[in-house]
């Protein structure tokens, strides 16, 4: 049974849902999709400016990197800090518009509209696996959950690996446009879609019964979520237009 309080994102863990506040001060959709705007609307706002700041001249690697490794240590601390949330959300938001702007930005100078047709993608996917989800087309159950999981750790440790290696001069398959890299990436961007339905199943289970402090920690982790999707898509894009 403890399978079933798991997700592949590391923000919907049990952990943060221990507090005991108010009966009447609950977690609500509202709440999340309020602050989930919020967040976004940040994210866009940096992206906008470091589209600016390029188009004057700008290097944006070290925005970008710099926003990555931000977002990383962030994250870390709201798995051990799930009180300071309400404001590290932002934080992250902002930490992840410098990387998502970089990125965006270094793909949008070869493919203009890449980046766009990137967004309606996701957009898409993301009402598409909402829909399956409500109408129950796609059940959630254990085993639905552990093939996530499973597949979702796997991935992000091939990631690892690959950065690791970087360091020392060595490129990994998956940066490559080769068939087996858009397979990798195909596989990465179809889990990706598919945690968002162990974090609407977690998200239902605990609406009106969480505090409503947690509504930043739904947040961020339907932020991981979609900007993991938004990535993969926009990679995957890149790379078919490149090969084709």
């Amino acid at each position: 049974m403890a399978l079933f309080n798991k997700t592949s994102n590391p923000a919907f863990s049990n952990y943060f849902w221990k507090s005991s506040s108010s009966r009447h001060n609950k977690m609500t959709i509202k709440g999340i999709l309020l602050k989930s705007l919020l967040s976004i609307s940040i994210i866009i706002g940096i992206i906008g400016f470091l589209w600016d700041l390029q188009s004057k001249g700008v290097n944006l690697k070290w925005y970008g990197l710099g926003g990555m490794l931000c977002a990383i240590v962030i994250s870390i601390i709201i798995s051990v800090r799930s009180l300071w949330a309400y404001f590290l959300v932002p934080l992250y938001a902002i930490a992840k518009g410098f990387f998502l702007g970089s990125f965006t930005a270094y793909v949008h100078d070869a493919f203009p509209n890449m980046p766009y047709q990137a967004v309606g993608v996701t957009v898409i996917t993301f009402f598409v696996v909402l829909i399956l989800y409500q109408t129950r087309l796609i059940v959630v159950t254990k085993k639905v959950r552990s093939v996530i999981i499973a597949a979702c750790a796997s991935i992000f440790v091939v990631y690892i690996i690959s950065w690791v290696l970087s360091f020392f001069g060595i490129k990994s398959f998956i940066w490559g446009t080769s068939w087996l890299a858009i397979g990798f990436n195909v596989l990465a961007a179809l889990f990706a879609a598919l945690a968002l339905l162990l974090d609407f199943d977690f998200i239902e289970r605990y609406k009106n019964k969480a505090s409503k402090d947690k509504e930043w920690l739904a947040t961020w982790g339907l932020l991981v979520t979609i900007v993991w999707l938004y990535v993969e898509i926009l990679r995957l894009m890149r790379k078919l237009a490149i090969r084709f």
